[in-house]
């Protein structure tokens, strides 16, 4: 699976690179946002990129020395680099065996009809997915759903939203579950990107194992 994992990220960061190698420039490095530096670790090995030579030095230079786990610590980074924003980190967990949850309220079908905040919408990032979209409806309403984007490397990228009103209650490990299970049987590997620990706890649920973490920052 790691091998799996190491060739995605890769991939993403959008020039020839490895784990463990060089910070690389990547001006299109999709490990992050534009004009920002990414940084991927997958169990104690790093794929770092940035947006320009003079990042690049700067990273270098803030990395060396470093333990791997702390290239992905706010707290470690600032305290060696002028930045100005952070996005993560998130922790990376990945499936290749599901302890599947009862599926028997799930359907296919819309998932629009999801009431959430502006904020979660965005991090759960449904409206990109490729897959099917797997809901729970009360009534008309639809009350959770999830879905996955197909990544390189025959990767899914898991997207799990629950309405605030209906968390708790098990259903994003229902719709989870269904979204995971079509995944596999599709031959593709499952990918959970989590920050808070509600989210990751579902996934651990499920059968994940959390593998890495993704930073992105944004230097002064």
């Amino acid at each position: 699976m790691q091998p799996r994992i190491q060739s995605l990220w890769t991939a993403l960061a959008g020039v020839p690179t490895t784990f463990g190698g060089d910070v690389v420039v990547s001006p299109g490095s999709a490990l992050c946002p534009p004009g920002w530096s990414g940084v991927v670790t997958i169990e104690n090995k790093a794929v770092v990129t940035a947006p320009t030579p003079a990042a690049a030095a700067l990273l270098r230079d803030a990395l060396a020395g470093l333990p791997v786990p702390e290239w992905t610590s706010p707290e470690a980074l600032r305290a060696r680099l002028p930045v100005d924003e952070f996005l993560g980190p998130a922790t990376l967990a990945y499936c290749s065996a599901l302890r599947p949850a009862d599926t028997s309220d799930v359907s296919t079908g819309s998932w629009e009809s999801l009431v959430a905040s502006p904020e979660d919408a965005g991090e759960a990032g449904l409206d990109e997915i490729t897959s099917p979209a797997f809901v729970i409806r009360a009534g008309r309403q639809v009350v959770a759903a999830a879905g996955y984007r197909r990544w390189p490397s025959d990767v899914a990228h898991l997207s799990v939203l629950t309405a605030e009103p209906f968390r708790g209650r098990g259903l994003a490990r229902a719709v989870a579950s269904a979204a995971v299970a079509d995944a596999l049987e599709a031959g593709l590997l499952p990918q959970w990107r989590a920050r808070p620990e509600p989210s990751r706890r579902v996934a651990r649920a499920l059968g994940f194992t959390e593998l890495g973490t993704q930073l992105s920052l944004r230097l002064a």
